[in-house]
């Protein structure tokens, strides 16, 4: 097909959204013609770690996706299909000189970038990459040296000093070229994908997502500091599905936050967090498969399937524990703070290996983000970067008094202990005969007995994790990184 003069193409992924898209704005100024695609990349859904949830939840937003295009006289193009196979054939389909995406910081996504650069290159297609995930990118905060920083504090302190991005509106969208060439596959629903989930999602959508922002900041924001452990309580921001998947950019959500104010300036430090995690990646990305600390790799971890098994259901005996994997089943969600626990109660209760969780994380988070995740479950278990001190084991019942002191949240997702007392919410074993009769509490029949005592299973904790003389050695840094496509 002969060239359209000025035809571009932008790539979607972690970015379903209109407004504040880098990558979109330099496609849709840089032609006449513009051709939106979506490429649903068998090598992710068929990943052991890809979750019902999170499919259902993708599809949900490009559906809306594709109703704003269409409002703004576009169309979005969706194949199933290997990207690197993919975007040479709709380019030359189309006549298109370029194609423009958003970086993606993640192993996979990277090695895949570096395909698809190849492939259109041999075809004469120019490959634009640009940032668009995170407010400063791997090398964009560095140490005196010049080295990636691996400590948060100074990290934060570092980032802090800088002047982040801000967003900008939706570009006006050229309309697409003749696509009578091109097959697109539609749309499938997600049981077509071989994923059916029936969480209670997040409404999906840019603007959901930006109504949520605009919940957050005017109800919730100013008392975020001290609301956002308590999981009973609706403190947290509920971005991060929209986050994960780009439906609102971080830009959009920096600006709105950024203040001086308690509440404020902690929320904008969970921002830094998550750019930290994704810098962390780039540069180690051996974190994806293994500890941080090469002292923790050898960690004798007894991995009982039985005990797994139980944290899985949310029937371990800890009501704190079961609230949230009962959560996370029901909702492809879970408040941070219980992530906390229910990861910490994993490795240093059940003795169970972090990547048994983290796995389990990905299958069943709406907002699962590997940096994230891998991050999260590495500071629980004390081998990642910055990690809380492996001697550190939290009590999931004193962990449960303190941040649900009324048990609201152990009620909500547990109410088979609705009648308890706020006494003995979180340890009902303790509970005498006749208290536990008018509750209605029967240990073992209406509400499981402990599968372990937490206070025989710390010491066994800090035996396995004493036995591997802790080490402050640092993995040799990537610091020679794959070809990749044009960064403007």
């Amino acid at each position: 097909m002969r060239s359209t003069p000025g035809t571009t193409i932008h790539w979607f992924r972690r970015d379903l959204r209109l407004a504040d898209n880098t990558a979109l704005r330099h496609a849709a100024t840089a032609g006449e013609r513009l051709v939106p695609v979506f490429v649903l990349d068998d090598a992710i859904l068929a990943r052991r770690d890809t979750g019902a949830a999170r499919v259902r939840f993708l599809l949900e937003n490009l559906h809306a996706l594709a109703a704003g295009l269409a409002a703004r006289g576009s169309r979005l193009i969706v194949v199933r299909d290997d990207p690197a196979v993919v975007l040479p054939r709709v380019a030359r389909a189309v006549g298109a000189t370029a194609v423009h995406w958003n970086m993606d910081y993640e192993p996979y996504a990277r090695a895949r970038d570096v395909r698809v650069a190849e492939a259109l290159a041999a075809a004469g297609i120019r490959a634009l990459a640009w940032k668009d995930q995170v407010l400063f990118e791997e090398n964009e905060i560095l140490t005196g040296t010049r080295r990636p920083f691996t400590v948060f504090t100074p990290y934060a302190r570092a980032w802090r000093a800088q002047k982040a991005a801000g967003p900008k509106e939706a570009p006006p969208l050229p309309p697409p070229p003749d696509l009578a060439g091109v097959a697109s596959t539609g749309l499938p629903a997600p049981s077509d994908l071989g994923f059916a989930s029936a969480a209670n999602l997040p409404e999906a959508g840019e603007a959901a997502a930006l109504a949520r922002l605009r919940t957050f900041v005017d109800r919730d924001l100013h008392d975020y500091e001290r609301r956002r452990n308590l999981p009973g309580e609706r403190g947290t921001s509920g971005l991060s599905p929209y986050l994960r998947f780009g439906v609102v950019s971080v830009r959009t959500v920096h600006a709105a936050t950024a203040g001086r104010s308690l509440g404020a300036r902690t929320f904008t430090t969970e921002l830094i967090w998550r750019d930290f995690y994704q810098q962390l990646l780039f540069h180690h990305p051996n974190v994806e498969r293994q500890a941080f600390k090469p002292a923790l790799r050898t960690l004798a971890w007894e991995n009982d399937r039985g005990l797994f098994a139980a944290w899985q259901r949310g029937e371990t005996g800890f009501p704190i524990v079961d609230a949230a994997m009962r959560q996370l089943r029901a909702t492809g969600w879970m408040h941070n703070r219980c992530r906390m626990v229910v990861a910490s109660f994993l490795t240093k209760d059940l003795l169970i290996d972090w990547r048994w969780g983290e796995r389990h994380f990905m299958r069943e988070l709406v907002d699962g983000d590997l940096a994230a995740n891998n991050g999260g479950w590495q500071w629980a278990a004390s081998t990642g970067t910055d990690a809380q001190p492996w001697f550190r084991i939290f009590n999931p019942t004193s962990q449960g008094e303190k941040f649900d002191p009324d048990g609201a949240y152990v009620r909500r997702w547990v109410p088979e202990l609705a009648a308890v007392p706020n006494r003995w919410i979180h340890q009902p074993w303790a509970l005498g005969a006749p208290e536990a009769a008018k509750a209605g509490l029967v240990l073992g029949k209406t509400y499981p007995e402990r599968i372990v005592l937490h206070e025989e299973r710390r010491p066994r904790a800090l035996a396995m994790y004493g036995a591997t003389r802790e080490s402050t050695s640092i993995p040799q840094q990537n610091t020679k990184s794959p070809h990749r496509p044009v960064r403007p």
